[in-house]
């Protein structure tokens, strides 16, 4: 997998989301197999009782309740005091982690391209519907020249290569777009200290989808385990190229090749061959296959997705089934 010499960056929320696309997100929302409490209230219903307009239940009357919330036909029929109980409707955040270390800039189409629009997509399908949206980059860095038109933390903090917090409204698209735009993929990713910081930073519940490639030599386990330990919905989207997936293709490498791992120039010379191309699709499915397995015994959603795939078709279907959006 060679990296690309000329990547295709972005450059307004019209290069990350079509147009025509955005009307059919627009009749999405996102779910959550688990229903969180938020600070505000906002489209999702709570398995509280709250005082939305909805009626939900009675309950007996203690004193010390409000007694404006007495049911007084009920009082007529029974001579007794019932409480009314409502369905209280609260929000559900939204946080995005994308993965900007300098393998995303591989493959034709670019991973980390395919993950600004996803994570743009998800990002306006939370913000239209009022919920809480937040994105951070996984090392990476923010180019300067953008970055103070948007309200971002502008000083990576290491590992985190940027973050953009407390999005809320369909206005503040132009906010998360404009932080997508001004990322760039650079160096390694140290996954478990940065989901280390995400998760002590965490503010409420909600869902959490990592957009990466998962090829992280110190392993992925111990970042998966504190997301999901601090109570997120975690969803797992392993973007792959199409190049990763076929290597024999048209645009794949061949002959006797001196590699350099794009993260951390460590070499390897290798020879390709039919064997060779063999073994390395085993233990490329071995891998995804572990990384599933993984994320089905702690109840994370994994998804590995070529990034030749529409994202419409990324969205309105393999997300829809898997529970993320209905």
């Amino acid at each position: 997998m060679l990296r690309l010499e000329r990547p295709t960056r972005p450059q307004s929320i019209e290069d990350l989301i079509d147009p025509q696309v955005q009307a059919q997100l627009g009749r999405l929302d996102l779910a959550s197999r688990k229903i969180f409490s938020g600070k505000l209230k906002g489209e999702r219903r709570s398995k509280k009782r709250g005082e939305s307009v909805e009626f939900a239940d009675h309950r007996a009357y203690v004193i010390g309740d409000d007694l404006r919330h007495l049911d007084w036909n009920l009082y007529a029929r029974l001579d007794r005091f019932f409480m009314k109980l409502f369905l209280e409707e609260e929000d559900l955040s939204l946080h995005v982690v994308i993965d900007a270390s300098a393998s995303g800039d591989c493959g034709e189409p670019s991973k980390f391209l395919y993950m600004q629009k996803v994570a743009a997509a998800l990002g306006y399908v939370g913000l239209v519907n009022l919920n809480r949206v937040a994105c951070t980059a996984l090392s990476g860095h923010v180019r300067t020249g953008k970055a103070e038109e948007a309200d971002l933390d502008v000083e990576p903090v290491e590992p985190i290569g940027g973050a953009i917090r407390d999005l809320r409204g369909r206005r503040r698209l132009h906010d998360l777009s404009r932080f997508l735009c001004t990322l760039e993929p650079a160096g390694p990713t140290d996954f478990g200290a940065a989901a280390k910081r995400i998760a002590l930073s965490r503010r409420g519940k909600g869902v959490m989808v990592v957009l990466s490639d998962f090829f992280m030599k110190e392993g992925y386990e111990d970042g998966l385990r504190m997301l999901v330990g601090r109570g997120y919905d975690v969803f797992a989207i392993q973007v792959l190229s199409p190049q990763e997936l076929e290597p024999e293709g048209p645009n794949g490498v061949a002959g006797d090749l001196r590699l350099r791992d794009v993260e951390d120039s460590d070499l390897a010379e290798v020879t390709i061959s039919a064997p060779l191309l063999k073994k390395y699709k085993q233990n490329l499915s071995a891998y995804c296959a572990q990384l599933r397995d993984f994320c089905a015994r702690r109840e994370i959603t994994c998804l590995t997705v070529r990034s030749d795939t529409p994202v419409e078709t990324l969205l309105l279907d393999y997300l829809r089934r898997r529970g993320l959006l209905r």
